[in-house]
């Protein structure tokens, strides 16, 4: 098989509808929201979504951390259509069908467990400056279900087919046993198993569940919010983020033929990456403050854009080029939106 082959990347994750708007700072008060921050809407929240779009100008774009980092890899490898595939649950609603037009529209192929108790999920971004305050009302994607669509045959042939697998560690709240059974099956065959810390919360509260996939992480992402988050809750008694992607890195793995890679961001400051023998950093592309136009996205076009090189199999010096490129072309546009091309020309390996 060539290095790239349609389904050879796989993600899994929570499918959203995002709806974004430029707030004010009485808007992030009233509903004691941080100006760059990811939760779960509670019920507090509930007036949070019909205020945004009765008060501000609002955009909806297709997203979901996860579905967003394959559609990025798809844009970045352009051809053949379908590399990416993408797995989760949606509504059998009006916002459900924009995703799937979406995913369409962007050649990935998505196959939606599709239920009709939840309504599709949505996803506030309340941006200020170049912040964003990302609240998720999951509904729908909260209902995805192994026995109900990962363990049918037709969707297990789909992972089975994959070489790099991706999951945002958003997903460790819906269904930790469907994730272990892609992470131990990428064990299993020597795949690239990749999670994403995704927020502060998942590396608090949800790191029971965290820790029992981390054996099978090949490479972890986060950024430097999370990992100092990461190594509170591990006891890694320090904030310094080499020294936490080096602890992390060391952590107990499963697949010793592969040693695991460590790859934080830190905004405009550079990317770290921990390897077993050594720590590298890469500075980001310099963007002037006033072509941010919102940076919601930016990480998960990081990952797409790491993605795209490593499942072409490209030195990992290649795999951050690439992350830095699509992160910085996301930032420049509303939501997680790209231009029909990308201009991201790589020395071939």
């Amino acid at each position: 098989l060539p290095p790239v082959y349609p389904n050879s990347l796989f993600g899994m994750g929570n499918p959203l509808l995002d709806i974004s708007a430029v707030v004010d700072k009485d808007f992030l008060d009233k509903y004691t929201l941080k100006p760059n921050d990811q939760i779960l809407a509670e019920d507090k929240h509930k007036a949070l979504f019909e205020e945004l779009v009765k008060k501000f100008k609002v955009e909806y774009h297709a997203g979901g951390a996860t579905q967003n980092s394959i559609k990025i890899a798809q844009w970045m490898i352009q051809e053949p259509h379908n590399v990416g595939t993408f797995f989760g649950c949606i509504g059998k609603d009006k916002f459900g069908g924009i995703l799937k037009q979406k995913s369409e529209e962007a050649h990935i192929d998505a196959r939606y467990y599709e239920q009709d108790e939840e309504p599709t999920g949505t996803c506030a971004a309340c941006i200020t400056g170049d912040n964003r305050s990302l609240v998720a009302n999951l509904a729908a994607a909260n209902c995805y279900k192994k026995d109900k669509h990962l363990d049918l045959e037709e969707n297990w042939k789909l992972v089975e087919k994959a070489k790099v697998y991706y999951i945002a560690g958003f997903f460790l709240t819906v269904s930790l046993e469907s994730i272990l059974k892609v992470a131990k099956n990428a064990s299993e065959n020597n795949k690239l198993f990749c999670l994403n810390l995704s927020a502060p919360f998942i590396c608090q509260f949800f790191k029971d569940n965290l820790m029992q996939v981390m054996p099978y992480v090949d490479v972890l992402f986060g950024n430097e919010t999370e990992a100092v988050e990461f190594a509170e809750a591990q006891d890694f008694e320090t904030k310094d983020i080499k020294e936490i992607a080096k602890k992390a890195q060391a952590l107990p793995k499963d697949n010793t033929k592969r040693q695991r890679i460590v790859v934080f961001t830190q905004g405009k400051d550079d990317t770290v990456m921990a390897m077993s023998d050594k720590i590298e950093t890469f500075p980001v592309l310099k963007i002037d403050p006033k072509d941010i136009v919102d940076t919601n996205g930016a990480g998960d076009a990081f990952v797409g854009g790491f993605l795209s090189e490593l499942v072409q199999e490209k030195p990992l010096d290649q795999c951050v080029k690439a992350a830095h490129y699509a992160a910085n072309v996301i930032i420049r546009r509303a939501g997680c939106t790209f231009p029909e091309k990308p201009d991201f020309n790589c020395p071939s390996a």
